[in-house]
């Protein structure tokens, strides 16, 4: 998932970092979502949003 996609979500950075529990420039200093904080995301939001399934075994 993208930065945008988990912003667009739950509606602000605000939100987001709230969601996850942490500050507000700590999302905002994001280049892209952490891997397990994408995964945090797919638990939050039910599996709306996937975590890139970057380590996964071929």
């Amino acid at each position: 998932m993208t930065k945008s996609q988990a912003i667009h979500y739950f509606g602000s950075i605000s939100a987001l970092a709230k969601a996850l529990g942490v500050t507000y420039e700590a999302v905002r200093q994001w280049a892209e979502v952490p891997e397990l904080r994408q995964y945090q995301i797919e638990r939050l939001t039910a599996g709306a949003l996937k975590a890139d399934q970057k380590g996964a075994a071929a």
